[in-house]
C-alpha cells in the first residue's frame, strides 16, 4: 500500500511512519521541514506548506493520512488538491470535538461542539474542538464513504511534545511527597501514540470508513502512579488533593495535574468514552507498563536542563504541599 503522511516527524506522525513501514508499505511524507528534518532518511520525503505547496504533491496513492490539520479552511485545501490522487483520506481528529462529556460512555454518534462564527480560525480551548469537528465534516463532504475520522483522546507516550502525560512517571521517579488530584478511585483515559498509530495503518490496510473514538479503557489514577512507583523503584508518599482544594488554590486540571479532569458536570464522562466500535475493529494497548517503561527510556535521550511543559513546577508543588499539610 502507497501512503501519504501529512506531518510525519512529531509524536504522532514519527509513530505512523514507523507503523506503516513495519507493515512494509511504501511511505512519502509531506512537511514544511521544521520538526525533526532527519529524521527518515529512507523515506521519501516532500517539502512544502499545505496551505500553499499542494502542487508539489504529483503522485498518486492508496490513503492520505493527515496529522495536523485543525482550520477548515486549510483542510479543504489539501482534501479537494488530493481527491483525485488517494483512494482515501484519514484525517486525525479529537475526541475533544464533543459538545459535551456530561454523558458517560459517550459513542461516535453523539452530538459535536458547533461555532457560531465559523470563519474564527484562533485556535483556543473554546474553539479546538468545533473547529476539529468542522475539519471533519469537510473531510467527509469530499471523500464521502472514502473518509475515515479518527477521534483520539489523550495521547501518550515516547516523543510525546506536549508531556500531558509524562509528567507523572518523570515526576514520581524523583520521589518525595507528590501532590496527586482528587482520590484514588479517579479515572484518566488515554492513548500510547504507537497503539493509535497501528489502529491507523491497519484500519487503511483494510479501507475501513467511518469515525472511530480511540481511546484506552479508562484506568484509575492510583493504578497510573502506582506503575510509575513499582517501575521506577522510587520511594514516592502520594499526596491526594481534593478538588475543593485544587480549586480554591487555582490548580488547573489537565495541565498543572496533567491527565486529570474532575469527573463531575459537564465532565462526568470525560473518562469514559465509548471505544466498543475501535475494539471491534481491532484496536489493541500496550500494557500501562511498557508505556511507562518507554517513556523512562525516551526521556534519556533529552538534555539535562529540559523543562517540563505540563505539571507543577517544584516551588509550586512545595507550597500547595505546605497548604495541603495544614
Amino acid at each position: 500500500m502507497k501512503l501519504l503522511i501529512i506531518g510525519g516527524t512529531r509524536f504522532v506522525g514519527r509513530h505512523l511512519v514507523n507503523s506503516a513501514r513495519a507493515h512494509g508499505h511504501d511511505v512519502t511524507i509531506f512537511n514544511r521541514g521544521k520538526t525533526n528534518p532527519g529524521l527518515f532518511r529512507r523515506v521519501k520525503t516532500i517539502r512544502g506548506d499545505r496551505e500553499h505547496d499542494l502542487d508539489q504533491l504529483t503522485g498518486n496513492w492508496d490513503a492520505v493520512i493527515d496529522t495536523c490539520g485543525y482550520i477548515p479552511r486549510i483542510v479543504r485545501l489539501s482534501a479537494e488538491a488530493l481527491k483525485d490522487k488517494v483512494g482515501r483520506y484519514i484525517y486525525i481528529s479529537s475526541v475533544s470535538v464533543y459538545s459535551s462529556f456530561s454523558k458517560i460512555g459517550i459513542n461516535e454518534s453523539d452530538p459535536v461542539g458547533k461555532l457560531d462564527d465559523e470563519s474564527v480560525e484562533e485556535i483556543t480551548g473554546e474553539t479546538y474542538g468545533p473547529l476539529k469537528a468542522l475539519c471533519e465534516k469537510v473531510v467527509q463532504d469530499v471523500y464521502g464513504p472514502r473518509s475515515l475520522i479518527i477521534r483520539p483522546g489523550l495521547v501518550v507516550g515516547p516523543h510525546d511534545p506536549t508531556d500531558r502525560f509524562t509528567y507523572w512517571p518523570l515526576r514520581i521517579a524523583k520521589g518525595g511527597d507528590v501532590l496527586v488530584p482528587d482520590n484514588p478511585s479517579a479515572m484518566s483515559q488515554f492513548i500510547d501514540a504507537r497503539d493509535l498509530a497501528d489502529f491507523i495503518v491497519r484500519l487503511a490496510d483494510n479501507n475501513v470508513s467511518g469515525v472511530f473514538n480511540a481511546v484506552n479503557n479508562p484506568v484509575t489514577l492510583n493504578t497510573i502512579f502506582e506503575t510509575c512507583r513499582r517501575i521506577s523503584q522510587s520511594t514516592t508518599s502520594f499526596k491526594w488533593a481534593p478538588v475543593e482544594f485544587l480549586q480554591k488554590n487555582n490548580v488547573q486540571p489537565w495541565s498543572d495535574m496533567p491527565a486529570w479532569v474532575p469527573e463531575t458536570g459537564d465532565d462526568a464522562g470525560v473518562a469514559h468514552v465509548d471505544i466498543s466500535k475501535a475494539l471491534q475493529a481491532g484496536l489493541n494497548f500496550t500494557p500501562l507498563a511498557q508505556t511507562i517503561q518507554d517513556i523512562y527510556d525516551w526521556e534519556t535521550e533529552r538534555p539535562d536542563d529540559y523543562e517540563l511543559k505540563a505539571g507543577l513546577k517544584p516551588e509550586r508543588e512545595k507550597e500547595l504541599l505546605e497548604l495541603l499539610s495544614k
